[in-house]
């Protein structure tokens, strides 16, 4: 079992940052391939961006690409989001996941363990 934490949330301008972070715990969380996802009201919940568990190999969501870094601290467990460039369609409830895999997937069934989320809210 992993244990999945999100914090780091809020409301920002357009134009602004935020960083999210997702605290790991439980059974060596350091070796699974972590994603962010994030799902707008009324909308299906789509992928963010991935990381692989070692090499820091990242993969994006072309809406993200260029904007949003993803980072991992494996001594402390800890999965980050930097979001810069910040845009109203952005605004989503932010969750991050943990894949026992070792591609990173794109897909929600291939993750096995979530957060609870995070509220990320842009104004314009």
């Amino acid at each position: 079992q992993v244990q999945l934490v999100e914090s780091g949330g809020g409301l920002v301008q357009a134009g602004g940052s935020l960083r999210l972070s997702c605290a790991a715990s439980g059974r060596t969380p350091s070796r699974y391939t972590m994603g962010w996802f994030r799902q707008a009201p009324g909308k299906e919940r789509e992928f963010v961006a991935g990381i692989s568990w070692i090499g820091g190999r990242a993969y994006y969501a072309d809406s993200v690409k260029g904007r949003f870094t993803i980072s991992r601290d494996n001594a402390k467990n800890t999965l980050f989001l930097q979001m810069n460039t910040l845009k109203p369609e952005d605004t989503a409830v932010y969750y991050c996941a943990a894949d026992g895999g070792a591609a990173i997937a794109s897909t929600l069934g291939e993750y096995d363990y979530w957060g609870q989320g995070t509220q990320v809210t842009v104004s314009s």
